[in-house]
């Protein structure tokens, strides 16, 4: 396993929780920093949010209180816990990992090491 794999996405109702997880090869989940990112159709890829190995933890701060990120480091894997979901949170939402850079203005560095190929999450109204 070369890369992240994400899991958990699909479909549910305004107003309802899902959560993703990640997880990744034991070099790639040792990196500086892990994070996730959602791309909506028609538009970029934003940053949602990342840990760093310090344990530090940066969100994109529209989504902060409602999206949380953790990790249990025992299995190797990333989660993003996502509640109070709106049909604009449709997305397709990707794992990364960087070996060197985590946090950045937006809050999330961008251009990341590794990617997983994502999980589409689509909410419905």
């Amino acid at each position: 396993q070369v890369q992240p794999v994400e899991s958990g996405g699909g479909s549910v109702q305004t107003g309802g929780s899902l959560t993703l997880s990640c997880t990744a090869d034991e070099s790639i989940y040792k990196a500086k920093c892990m994070g996730w990112f959602r791309q909506k159709p028609g538009n970029d890829r934003e940053g949602i949010a990342a840990v760093e190995v310090d344990g530090s933890i940066a969100y994109r701060p529209s989504l902060q209180g409602r999206f949380t990120i953790s990790q249990d480091k025992a299995k190797n894997t990333l989660y993003l816990q996502m509640n109070s979901l709106k049909p604009d949170d449709t997305a397709m939402y990707y794992c990364a990992a960087d070996d060197f850079n985590c946090f950045s203005d937006n809050p999330v560095y961008s251009d990341m090491d590794y990617w997983g190929k994502g999980t589409l999450v689509t909410i419905s109204s």
